[in-house]
């Protein structure tokens, strides 16, 4: 991108949610959080059991009222740290408003515990009330921890010295990543500059982003090191305590998925290995025309790719086009990020390198973060990110408690938002050549939804599994990394020896363990819904609607009932692999 086409670029608006991080405004939500948290505490600490349904249900307008003013303050502070990592005097206040929260978080911590210590009978006449009733699908998820609750006291320790513990490591982790330069030609560029070299049209460049990367990564690999070392051992700990015999069972919890069905994704994806990547990745080296490709290729345009820089005012109006077409709603909320200001795009030093949907509360509205360098690969992490943000928005009404869905259908209108966008593109491509490389670069896409990221779900499975025996050296991570990538990615790919440190750059191992398999969740479970849509299903535009607009009030399974899927069934998860197949079939025909 030009400094000119920079400069374009929008960039979102926080003084929706507070003036600034000394404003008076946020001072008073400060003040009226600690008040509501010490009233509530006041009210209702130890006396849930003795409650009647209506105060029951006072009770939890009260605490869902509470949530949103927390989550709006915590939330700016995010935003704004994710806009600048290395400004000191925003991470002071990140860091200052994360203690705080997690303070008056400390001081009503007790009423979800107190709410799991309910007999089933008790709580069953509390939820006769009709306004305490409204609140059944989340109270529910709640008690699925109910198990594995700790002590009061423990939870509240866990609670509070989660800012000392976990948290300073993900900062940590952030700061540090946020503050590596990487030379490249002569200059030092910053991580989201340097991964985007890595899907140059240039050869030359690509090798020297890729070696740069790589040595950078292992000149900082101790510490990155240390920190997956101490984490992993602090989740251990916590699991031990809980009864949580899988590494992976907590994230599953909290996803409200069993393992079972899990377990059955990883099994399938791992399972076609050979009929996705292996098949794909030996395709493209056939198009480059060599035997292996160097791992510096893997996202490297085709030989006949003219690499065009897509300006963003097209970006935007591809997406809304194809969202339009699909229903008007959905392109008219899209709309919104931009006209707006939720949206903040350009590239910039300090910026967090990614790309997310953060919905901040139901009171206010979501906002995206991208940093768009004009490829196609930007349009789609564009229609993904405002899939998130429509879900988020349409959510918004079942208010500050059941408003989130878990991460496993978090990344249902997404990833829904990305398909109906690519086919708009496909189907608007008259060139043959043109369509060829758009499916190939789908293809690619998908397999780094689904591939790249059960492997990336394997290597956390070995590491937190080894981690339990004692801790991991650098070496000893690089080789599991090598191992998962090798099997994952088949034998079409050299690797030299700096992409051992790939791992270490990867943020959800950091900030959310086995977060990663929520994205192959996501793509084949849409990949399914589409296949629905394609053949005509009656009523499929609302029934969509109708399930984003549920945000976390139904499981996966009530939400997929109305489409005739089920993901406990081993055949739904083929069923999503076969249209990645189907789409490396049609690219085998055309060569």
């Amino acid at each position: 991108m030009t400094t000119q086409s920079a400069e374009n670029l929008p960039t979102w608006d926080l003084t929706h949610l507070y003036s600034a991080p000394d404003g008076e405004d946020l001072k008073a939500d400060l003040q009226k959080g600690r008040a509501m948290a010490e009233s509530f505490a006041a009210t209702y600490q130890g006396k849930l059991a003795e409650l009647d349904g209506k105060t029951f249900a006072q009770s939890l307008k009260d605490f869902e009222a509470l949530e949103d003013v927390l989550g709006r303050i915590v939330s700016y502070a995010q935003l704004l740290y994710a806009g600048d990592n290395t400004d000191g005097k925003i991470a002071q206040f990140y860091q200052n408003m994360q203690e705080e929260i997690t303070n008056l978080s400390s001081l009503i911590l007790f009423y979800t515990l107190e709410i799991n210590k309910l007999d089933d009978d008790v709580l069953e006449d509390l939820l006769k009330d009709e306004a305490a009733g409204a609140y059944r699908s989340w109270i529910m998820d709640v008690r699925v921890h109910r198990p594995y609750q700790l002590s009061d006291d423990m939870e509240k320790l866990l609670m509070e010295k989660s800012v000392s513990g976990k948290r300073a490591w993900n900062r940590l982790f952030d700061e540090t990543m946020a503050g590596l330069r990487f030379p490249f030609q002569g200059e030092e560029v910053t991580n989201s500059e340097i991964l985007d070299k890595m899907s140059s049209s240039d050869g030359a460049v690509r090798k020297e982003a890729a070696k740069s990367f790589g040595k950078v990564l292992g000149d900082n690999i101790r510490l990155f090191s240390l920190i997956t070392n101490t984490l992993a051992k602090d989740k251990a700990t916590e699991d031990q305590w809980r009864g949580l015999e899988r590494p992976i069972s907590a994230r599953n919890l909290s996803n409200l998925v069993e393992d079972e069905v899990v377990d059955a994704l990883i099994t399938s994806v791992k399972e076609s290995y050979g009929d996705l990547s292996h098949r794909y990745y030996a395709l493209k080296a056939k198009w480059f025309g060599v035997d292996q490709m160097d791992y510096w290729d893997r996202n490297a345009p085709l030989p006949e790719d003219d690499d065009r820089q897509i300006p963003w005012s097209e970006a935007q109006e591809t997406v809304l086009k194809a969202y339009g077409a699909f229903d008007g709603n959905m392109a008219d909320i899209a709309k919104r990020f931009f006209e707006e200001s939720w949206i903040d795009v350009p590239p910039r030093a300090g910026k967090d390198s990614g790309a997310f949907a953060h919905p901040v509360t139901p009171s206010a509205h979501p906002y995206v973060l991208l940093n768009y360098h004009g490829k196609t690969r930007d349009v789609m992490t564009l229609a993904h990110e405002l899939g998130h943000g429509v879900h988020q928005v349409l959510a918004a009404k079942q208010g500050a408690l059941m408003a989130d869905t878990p991460l496993t259908l978090a990344e249902t209108a997404s990833v829904f938002g990305e398909m109906l966008t690519f086919r708009s593109m496909l189907d608007n491509e008259t060139d043959e050549k043109r369509r060829r490389i758009m499916l190939a670069g789908k293809v690619e896409d998908m397999l780094n939804t689904v591939v790249r990221q059960v492997a990336f779900c394997d290597f956390e499975r070995r590491v937190h599994d080894e981690r339990k025996k004692g801790e991991l050296t650098a070496e000893r991570l690089g080789e599991i990394w090598m191992e998962v990538q090798s099997e994952s990615l088949g034998s079409a790919f050299r690797f030299d020896e700096e992409y051992q440190h790939y791992w270490a750059y990867i943020p959800h191992f950091i900030h959310t363990p086995f977060y990663v398999y929520a994205y192959a969740f996501g793509d084949c479970l849409v990949n399914s819904l589409y296949d629905v849509f394609q053949n005509g299903h009656e009523g499929f535009q609302q029934k969509y609607l109708d399930m984003l607009s549920a945000g976390g009030t139904k499981r996966h399974k009530e939400l997929l009932a109305p489409f005739g899927l089920d993901a406990s069934d081993p055949d739904f998860w083929k069923r999503g692999l076969k249209v990645i197949s189907g789409f490396i079939d049609e690219l085998e025909n055309v060569l």
